[in-house]
This record gives C-alpha cells, sequence and structure tokens, in this order.
C-alpha cells in the first residue's frame, strides 16, 4: 500500500472553513491513491472551547488539584473531539472513516505523564481498516502504558504521533499541515524579507525546531529521520508544497545549489535570563553543584558555558526568580541579566567553513548589537544578545548571509 500521514494542527481545525480546506487535501490524497492515516490536534487554540489550554483552565477553575495521571485523561479529550468531528464531516460525504484513539492505534508510552515517550507501536487495526480503504483519523498527543493508563506525549506531541505512526506504517511521506507556507530562512513577522525554504535536511529543521522555530516538534522529526520517512511542512490553506524535510544526499541531488548554502535560517527564543555563577579558587565542583540543583528542582538550563572561573547559562524567564533562590539558598551569589534573547544561527554546512562568527560579530557590531554570550556547534551559532535588541539582530544576521535573496 502506498500510506500517506497527514497531520492537522488545531488552527487547521478551528471553524467550519478550515476543516473544509483539510478534507480537500484528504480527498487529494485519496485521488492520488494513497491510503490515508490523519492525525488531528484539539480544535483551536487557549480561549476555544476544545483547546488543550481551555480544558487545563477548566481544571485550574475546579480545584487546581488534579493529579497527572488524571490531568492526561482531561487533556487527551480534545484530539478525540476533533477526530470524531472530522470524522462525521467525512461520513457526510461518503469517505468511509473511522477513529482510533491512540492505545487502539496501538501506541505503547512510558508511564511519565504529561510526557510520554512512544515505547512501541503495533498498528495492526490501521493496516485492516487501511486494507478496507478506509480513512483512519488517529488522534494525536496521546498514547496508553502498559497498565492501560491513558497517557500524553507532551506538547507538540502530535507531530510526533504523526513521524511514529509514519515510521510504523513505512509511509511513503508524513504531511504536516499548519497555518503557515513552511519553513521560512526566519520568523517573516519579524523579517518581512524572510524566504519560505523548499528543502531542508532533518538535521537543520531539527535544530531550527531546537532554537525556537515552531512549524514543527524536533523530536518528531528526530523520529522520522532515524526511519527515513520524508516530512513535508505545509499551509492547510493552500496547495503550495511547503517545505520538503528529507536526508541531506537527497536534497543536494535534487538541487545542487544548496551544496554551497551553509546557513539556511536564523531562530530565536525569548525571553531568556543569563546567569553567572563565579568559582573560587579550588571551587571544582561547582558546576556539578549547580546543574545537579537545577536538575533536582526541575528548572531546564540552556546555552551552557563552564570554564575554571565559574558556570554561565541561561533559564527562562519565568524560571529565572525561583533558579537565582535556589542559588541563593546554595550560598551562591550570582550575577544575572533579564530579558535576553537566544538568536541563532543554523546550517548544515557551517562546518569547516571559515569567516561565519567574523560575519555574525562584524553584522551586529555596526548595529551596536552587544554579543552577551556564544557559542557553536557543527550546525548551530548561538549569540545571546538583549531582548530590545532581539529584532534587529534577527534583521542583520539574516542581511548579512543573504537569507532574503533567491
Amino acid at each position: 500500500m502506498r500510506i500517506l500521514v497527514q497531520k492537522f494542527g488545531g488552527t487547521s481545525l478551528s471553524d467550519a472553513r478550515a476543516r473544509s480546506h483539510a478534507i480537500r487535501h484528504i480527498r487529494r490524497a485519496l485521488a492520488e491513491s494513497f491510503h490515508l492515516v490523519v492525525v488531528v490536534s484539539a480544535m483551536g487554540r487557549k480561549g476555544e472551547p476544545y483547546a488543550t489550554d481551555s480544558l487545563l483552565e477548566l481544571a485550574r477553575s475546579n480545584g487546581n488539584c488534579l493529579p497527572a495521571r488524571e490531568r492526561d485523561l482531561l487533556m487527551h479529550c480534545g484530539e478525540i473531539i476533533s477526530a470524531a468531528v472530522l470524522c462525521s464531516l467525512l461520513e457526510a460525504e461518503n469517505v468511509s472513516s473511522v477513529v482510533y484513539t491512540g492505545a487502539q492505534a496501538g501506541i505503547r508510552t512510558n508511564d511519565r505523564f504529561g510526557d510520554a515517550r512512544i515505547d512501541s507501536i503495533q498498528p495492526s487495526r490501521i493496516v485492516q481498516a487501511l486494507s478496507e480503504n478506509r480513512v483512519v483519523i488517529v488522534p494525536g498527543f496521546q498514547g496508553e502504558t502498559a497498565q492501560g493508563d491513558i497517557t500524553t506525549l507532551g506538547r507538540g506531541g502530535s507531530d510526533t504521533t504523526a513521524t511514529a505512526l509514519g515510521s510504523a506504517l513505512r509511509a511513503e511521506r508524513v504531511d504536516i499541515f499548519t497555518d503557515v507556507e513552511g519553513v521560512f530562512t526566519a520568523d517573516p513577522r519579524i523579517v518581512s524579507e524572510a524566504k519560505p525554504i523548499d528543502k531542508v535536511t532533518y538535521a537543520e529543521i531539527c535544530n531550527m525546531a531546537y532554537q525556537g522555530a515552531k512549524v514543527i516538534h524536533p523530536r518528531a522529526v528526530e523520529i522520522a529521520m532515524e526511519a527515513g520517512v520524508p516530512i513535508r511542512v505545509r499551509s492547510t490553506f493552500s496547495e503550495d508544497e511547503g517545505t520538503l524535510v528529507t536526508r541531506a544526499a537527497e536534497t543536494e541531488l535534487s538541487d545542487r545549489r544548496l551544496r554551497d548554502r551553509f546557513v539556511t535560517g536564523i531562530a530565536h527564543v525569548a525571553p531568556v535570563t543569563q546567569i553567572k555563577v563565579a568559582a573560587q579558587d579550588g571551587q571544582y565542583d561547582l558546576s556539578l553543584n549547580v546543574f545537579k540543583a537545577m536538575a533536582s528542582n526541575q528548572i531546564s538550563v540552556d546555552f551552557i558555558n563552564v570554564n575554571v572561573s565559574g558556570v554561565t547559562y541561561t533559564v527562562f524567564e519565568h524560571e529565572a526568580g525561583r533558579a537565582l533562590d535556589v542559588l541563593g539558598k546554595m550560598g551562591y551569589s550570582p550575577e544575572f541579566v533579564t530579558g535576553c534573547a537566544k538568536v541563532s544561527v543554523i546550517g548544515g554546512g557551517m562546518n569547516g567553513v571559515p569567516g561565519v562568527m567574523a560575519r555574525i560579530v562584524e553584522s551586529l557590531t555596526e548595529r551596536d548589537i552587544p554579543i552577551l554570550q556564544s557559542a557553536d556547534s557543527t550546525a548551530t551559532i548561538w549569540v545571546l544578545v538583549k531582548e530590545t535588541d532581539m529584532v534587529q539582530a534577527i534583521q542583520a544576521l539574516h542581511h548579512a548571509f543573504m537569507l532574503d535573496k533567491p
């Protein structure tokens, strides 16, 4: 069977107009002789009645004491509502369809409620339904433990459901439908000259996702990369093919110009707080103590620099007060800078190319933007700037690497 997995996000199902566009894409895939699995998110966003945040607010306004296991029971309802609504619409148009919950679709997870990981998928019921030429609709974001408890996969979990099913079913492709035209060289709300990217590697899109680009969840990309299943990031509201995500060799063979593209895009995360903890002479266990304390208090750390003089790292702004309180109780007197932004220059071809960092520093220095911290990997260079400089920094870097050119 030629199997295609389509995933529709919340904005793709939020109202009757959006759902009609989704159905058009489903019909087109069927006309192309695909056997179709459709993964759906909860309808709409915060404030709309069936959105995940709205369901959580219901619990918060009624005691705010729901345990993690029961919270997952509540949160998984939004996707089931979406699936049932879509099934009804398809049946009304004589498109035979069936809904399988995550558990019924064979998705088994660990018992980390709220952020579960998929252990295995046994999609026998899906395969049987596909062989009967039925569209299989699977509520995203959910699975079941070995004990039969409902779990959710964390934010972005519907993307993970889609690529995990695509991998298990050896799908020809996974299409991620959203409200944008694909992956752009930068956030088009910040850089008006940002261009859509036709093709991008798994590694590049994974880095972009981890560094703040919200088009697809990085865990979903990693699953697809391991199985070699191509992904398309597309808009529900247009016929544009969007961005193809695949292996590096395949993108190079299909477009040799990509071999010369060493920067793919600019991403950002804000607001964050920079924290510096200085070490005393002979205090070699400082970094161990600091990061163990952050971990034990469930505080996520990022942008880490460790040397003999101390440690420097960032935390999300909303966790900064708690992080500083923990450090204070440990007897440290950290320095900190609030209102920062992490700006990332991402490209699979940067490794070994001289002058990339020089161009970053030059473009920011010309605009009097101080660099508070920097780090790099084979595919990403990060700089920390003040949030008030973030927009100008992104625009400057986008121009410096000529990402606004065709």
